[in-house]
């Protein structure tokens, strides 16, 4: 449903009024790097990255350079120099609906920025407690919600990112292992861009302090349920003839299934936890994001929201 424009926080663009917003932008990736990018399943075109991520860019530049010289003001009124702090931007959205390529392509082309050459992209999967800690609980089932993350161990990361600690660490996530990786960490050493990507980062609105207070920029990427369910099924199909044939996986008891026992288990994983945790969780904190893509059945951006500063 379309908001009344005459009470909406957000202004609407359509595909091509939001392409014009490149103004003069170099493209700086190849169809090489694009491909590169784009995740299992999702289609991505130059032409994409060019007419819906570039316009992306180009904002978030100017809003990281507004940034800088905020702390320019400060080193004037202070009479001594201070240390700006990473810009921080979060990725949301439901399991399947591309939002991983999306952090991934804004990593590549902000970092091709001069202002902000040091991108780091640190996803939440590091951050959900191990597998033996969610079996202990009974939660095993509802991997991926609220309570399957540490979340003080997240809110500690993103507040010392901000406070420009010299070192952070974030914990390492085995998607084949589908556990979080004993002693493997990734460090943040006060780059100047942190994106932050995860299923639940947009949630607060309660007591207490929530990892969105900590967000200078956020991003929700929206698709219709079905188009979204679509994909996770299909990218189930794909892990099943690829990832899941590794007798190290996790799920390597699906690599046997036949297309149709595939995609049965598909759609009921979907119905089961992902669309329940979209529903319960994820999809209420969309109205919570300072940019909103909308994206069609072919992964294309339809239309792009943006909140009214």
């Amino acid at each position: 449903m379309t908001p009344d424009p005459a009470v909406s926080p957000y202004i609407e663009f359509s595909r091509d009024e939001w392409a014009r917003l490149r103004a003069s932008t170099p493209m700086t990736l190849t169809a090489e790097d694009v491909e590169r990018i784009k995740g299992i399943n999702v289609e991505l075109s130059v032409d994409e990255v060019e007419q819906m991520y570039l316009p992306l860019s180009r904002l978030l530049n100017l809003y990281v350079r507004a940034s800088q010289q905020l702390f320019s003001v400060t080193d004037t009124f202070l009479g001594k120099p201070t240390h700006p702090v990473p810009y921080v931007i979060a990725v949301a959205g439901s399991v399947a609906v591309g939002k991983s390529t999306i952090a991934r392509i804004l990593q590549a082309l902000l970092s091709r920025w001069p202002d902000h050459p040091r991108v780091d992209l640190i996803t939440t999967d590091g951050f959900l407690y191990p597998n033996a800690v969610l079996e202990e609980r009974g939660i095993m089932h509802r991997k991926g919600f609220p309570e399957s993350f540490d979340r003080r161990r997240l809110l500690d990361f993103v507040s010392d990112v901000k406070a420009g600690v010299e070192e952070v660490v974030a914990p390492v996530y085995s998607h084949i292992r589908y556990d979080v990786v004993p002693g493997e960490v990734r460090v943040v050493r006060r780059p100047d861009i942190v994106i932050l990507e995860g299923l639940n980062v947009l949630q607060g609105g309660g007591s207490g302090t929530y990892v969105s207070d900590y967000f200078d920029f956020s991003i929700y990427v929206d698709a219709d349920t079905a188009d979204i369910e679509e994909w996770y099924v299909n990218r189930f199909l794909t892990f099943r003839d690829t990832a899941f044939r590794d007798p190290e996986a996790y799920f390597h008891r699906y690599a046997s299934l036949s297309d149709d026992e595939a995609r049965a288990e598909a759609h009921r994983i979907w119905k089961e936890i992902n669309e329940v945790n979209l529903y319960e969780n994820i999809l209420h904190t969309r109205e919570r994001a300072t940019l909103i893509l909308e994206k069609r059945a072919d992964h294309s951006v339809g239309r792009v929201r943006l909140r009214r500063r």
